[in-house]
């Protein structure tokens, strides 16, 4: 049965409002988290080992990451939505299993229920914002899921932090953590919709070049793809370090658990509230040019921690923290979103989730070794630098054109846009002697030579494949003749011996 699907924010406004409110609550379980558990992990089970305490952001990152490839992965298969039910049924025993915890192995097991349930939840609401509006607004799309996101992060940041300097470090926190993890289970099990379906709509008109190889193009080969990889995961090494060791680092300095809330606080904030300006500015202007300056700015606020102890500063650094992290987070979905086909984005957005979240793990690992061996200023030189690095690395590798157009259209997205659209129509290029010896049903035979004086017979608002015997030559060379006139055209990838089996 064919749905009327309409692709477009404007057009789904409600879905869409509700997918934003469904992810601040996935972010506020993570805000539990990062103004108080450096002094929980102290004051309860007396862990002062750097590394030993940035253990939980480990097992976090680690499992997040595993968590936004397969969400990736089977995203199409088993839907958006199951996937984001699941993610939040995994939230549910979180906070009661941070109030009980006996030892710290309890606080791991934990972080790593966050980072398997994170996974699931926010790439699914990524994945299903980007189904929802379309090629136009998907810079904004993802600044609003971000903001909604990392504002609730920055929120719930501040206010666990100060209800443990007014009530103690436990459990008066993590009764937040309940009352999240149960509302947006609810929201999702009552109001949010699967989207797969604006995936096939949009397949049917998208003319991005396939990958051969998803993972590897994403992590390794592709140019736009892989340098946008690898500056995710260098920013989430950055911002693990920031999330373990800033409040280490303000605690050495005397300041209490409302103040740490606070400068804690306004990094994800700013983050936050940013990307309201920054994902549209992203559909706008040079995704190249953003990537660039957000990470710079990220790796000079980084070196400013090593010169300042003042409160005023350091909120300072914290927003430039912020600011620059809200350059990069909207621009690096909606770039992998414009570089992908319809049919691999969530398997390649998946990837660089993959790659973005093992940051988590590797700037913990990183900073928490090098601070235990060296000091923090070490650790925070080093990372520093990394995030410099990765700046340089955007500019001078990243291509300034993102989309790789592809030059036919497979059969089975012909067979599945003819299911689907009315809007499409077969033209087939060769002779009528060819044509009357075999051809695909309810396709037109204009011969390549009265193509050429047939302009104005054709509708602007039908899209047209050409076919031959073999695809390419006379459908690649009629396929360019009707884009001359205007038309929306591709030639069909393998002709009609493919259409029939015979290639």
């Amino acid at each position: 049965m064919k749905q009327n699907v309409q692709i477009g924010l404007k057009k789904n406004w409600k879905q869409f409002t509700i997918l934003v409110i469904v992810n601040a609550f996935v972010g506020g379980m993570i805000g539990i988290e990062r103004s108080i558990f450096p002094q929980f992990a102290e004051l309860e089970f007396g862990i002062a080992s750097k590394t030993a305490i940035l253990s939980f952001i480990t097992a976090f990152g680690l499992s997040k990451a595993i968590a936004n490839y397969f969400t990736g992965r089977l995203a199409n298969k088993f839907g958006r939505r199951n996937l984001l039910l699941l993610g939040w049924i995994l939230a549910i025993p979180i906070p009661f299993i941070l109030i009980n915890a006996s030892s710290w192995s309890w606080v791991i097991f934990a972080n790593v229920l966050l980072g398997l349930s994170q996974g699931l939840t926010w790439s699914s609401t990524v994945v299903m914002k980007i189904d929802l509006v379309g090629e136009k607004d998907r810079g904004f799309a993802m600044g609003l899921n971000e903001f909604a996101g990392y504002l609730a992060v920055g929120l719930i940041a501040f206010l666990s932090g100060y209800v443990a300097d007014t009530y103690g470090i436990t459990p008066y926190p993590f009764y937040i953590g309940i009352i999240i993890s149960f509302v947006g289970f609810i929201l999702t099990a009552f109001w949010v919709k699967d989207t797969r379906v604006f995936v096939h709509k949009e397949n049917v008109t998208d003319n991005t070049a396939q990958l051969d190889n998803v993972f590897l193009e994403t992590t390794f080969t592709n140019k736009t793809l892989s340098s946008v990889t690898q500056a995710g995961l260098v920013n989430n090494l950055n911002d693990g370090m920031i999330w373990g060791l800033l409040p280490i680092v303000l605690f050495s300095l005397h300041f209490d658990n409302k103040n740490i809330g606070i400068i804690t606080a306004i990094y994800p904030t700013i983050w936050g509230i940013g990307q309201l300006f920054t994902g549209k500015m992203s559909d706008k202007f040079s995704k190249k040019s953003m990537l660039f300056w957000g990470m710079l700015i990220q790796g000079l606020a980084i070196f400013g921690l090593l010169f300042t102890s003042n409160f005023s500063v350091l909120a300072l650094i914290s927003a430039l923290l912020g600011l620059g992290t809200a350059l990069v987070y909207p621009t690096f979905l909606s770039t992998i979103a414009q570089a992908t086909s319809p049919k691999q984005r969530a398997e390649s957005i998946g990837t660089f989730r993959l790659w973005r979240d093992l940051g988590y793990a590797f700037g913990a690992v990183i900073s928490g070794i090098t601070a235990d061996i060296f000091g923090l200023e070490y650790a925070i030189m080093l990372i520093g630098t990394l995030t410099v690095f990765s700046s340089l690395i955007i500019k001078f590798r990243m291509p300034g054109q993102i989309k790789s157009i592809k030059e036919c259209i497979e059969v089975e997205e012909v067979k599945q846009a003819l299911y689907l659209s009315k809007n499409i129509q077969i033209i087939d290029v060769r002779s009528s002697d060819e044509f009357n010896q075999g051809h695909i049903p309810n396709a037109l035979n204009i011969s390549l030579q009265d193509l050429k004086h047939n302009d104005s017979k054709f509708d602007g608002k039908v899209r047209y494949i050409t076919a031959c015997g073999k695809g390419g030559g006379r459908s690649a060379e009629g396929a360019k003749l009707l884009k001359e006139y205007g038309l929306n055209a591709m030639w069909l990838c393998g002709g009609t011996n493919k259409w029939f089996g015979l290639n």
